[in-house]
Order: structure tokens, then C-alpha cells, then sequence
């Protein structure tokens, strides 16, 4: 079991250190060439993985380019288009009513803020925040996915469970300039080490300050379950 340090401020700030430099070219890896793919791009990722979400875009962008396209594309022709994506059904359904009110009511442009992007057809705070870093340089908030929820958890940086609440909680511990990078940070070395399943506890550059850490401790954060 690894020994978190005595804050959680003084646990970020060196969690933050060693993954700076484990991975130092950390950044999104959804392709996109504008503000709209990024936003279909991001729906689809929701419970689905990155590569597979790149692979279905690369025909999709082709085939679709504006918001009307998407809009007026019928449910069955859309949904056959992303059917290797999970739940298909209801994230077409999400990407032609949101690209219809952006035709609508932004004359056809993506929506800059947060209250104006939650307010589209399947579109939450995680989303939001993705397509305001990377689409708008609007850094207002702390992007949780599944790796994120499952790593400061795992790191005895929070006990929250919902990912609204590690949210808030981490915005009050992270410093606001690493708010972007802290995400992709935890995404990569939650793809490369800390897995969901078995994580490599042996070669993690955090064992030593991570109290899940499976040498001695008899439990996974993450879950609450034993190892």
C-alpha cells in the first residue's frame, strides 16, 4: 500500500508531477477538423472507445459536413452509420436534435458556452467541457470520465462517486492551469497502467503515494471491493 501524501492539495501537486513527465505529449485523441465533428465525436465516445469512435467518424465526416446534414439525415440512415458505436440508437437520435437546434438557434454554429452546449440533445458537463476546451479555448471546468472517476478515487484524492461531484471537488484542489491537462493526464495513464481490470500496480510511477495500491492493500478505492 502506498502512502498518500498528508493533503489532497499536496497529493495532486505530486500526482500531477510524475504523469507530467511519464507522459509529456498528453493531449485529446478524438480526430476532428472543426468545432461540429468534435462535438458528434464526443457524443459518440460516451461508453465507447476512442479508436472505435475514430474509425466510425473517419465515414462519417465524409459523409455529413454541416449541422442540416446531420439534422435532416433520417433516424435509420444515421443510426446504421454509427451502429458499431454502443447505444447507436439514442446518440443518433441525441446528434440530429442537437445539430437541429444548432441550426436553429445559433445559426449554425456550435455554441461557445456551457449552459447553451448542455442544453443540446445529449449533451452533459463531461461533453461541455470537452468541446469548450478544444473547440473554443474555454477552459471553465474539470473534464470526468471513466479513467478520471476511477484514478483520483484510486489516489485517495476524492471520495466522491458521482462525476458532477469529483468535479466540483476537484476544481478546488487542482490548480486551474491544470485543469485541461489533468484529464488527458489521468486518461493515458489509466489506459496504460491503472486499468479498470488488474491495473500494473508493479510498474506505476505512483505506487508508492497511491493507497490502492495492490502490494498491500487489501482494497480497490475505485470500488470500495477488495482487490
Amino acid at each position: 500500500m502506498g502512502t498518500p501524501l498528508d493533503s489532497r492539495e499536496a497529493q495532486v501537486a505530486e500526482v500531477l508531477e510524475r504523469l507530467y513527465e511519464e507522459y509529456p505529449d498528453s493531449t485529446i485523441s478524438l480526430n476532428y477538423s472543426n468545432r461540429l465533428e468534435l462535438l458528434i465525436a464526443v457524443i459518440l465516445s460516451a461508453q465507447c472507445t476512442d479508436e472505435r469512435v475514430n474509425a466510425v467518424c473517419a465515414d462519417l465526416f465524409e459523409t455529413y459536413e454541416t449541422p442540416e446534414d446531420y439534422a435532416n439525415a433520417p433516424q435509420e440512415e444515421l443510426a446504421e452509420a454509427i451502429n458499431s458505436i454502443t447505444y447507436y440508437n439514442n446518440k443518433a437520435k441525441y446528434i440530429r436534435s442537437a445539430c437541429a437546434d444548432i441550426a436553429e438557434e445559433h445559426d449554425g454554429e456550435v455554441p461557445d458556452t456551457m449552459s447553451e452546449l448542455t442544453d443540446l440533445a445529449g449533451v452533459g458537463r463531461k461533453t461541455a467541457n470537452v468541446v469548450l476546451q478544444h473547440g473554443h479555448d474555454v477552459v471553465e471546468g474539470i473534464v470526468v470520465d471513466t479513467h478520471v472517476q476511477r484514478l483520483t478515487r484510486r489516489l485517495g484524492i476524492t471520495e466522491e462517486e458521482r462525476p458532477e461531484a469529483i468535479e466540483q471537488d476537484l476544481l478546488e484542489i487542482v490548480p486551474e492551469s491544470d485543469w485541461q491537462q489533468f484529464t488527458h493526464l489521468m486518461i493515458d495513464h489509466g489506459r496504460a497502467t491503472c486499468t479498470a481490470i488488474n491495473p500494473d500496480c508493479a510498474d506505476c510511477a505512483l505506487a508508492d503515494v497511491c493507497p490502492s495500491e495492490k502490494g498491500d492493500s487489501e482494497v480497490d478505492l475505485a470500488s470500495g471491493e477488495a482487490w
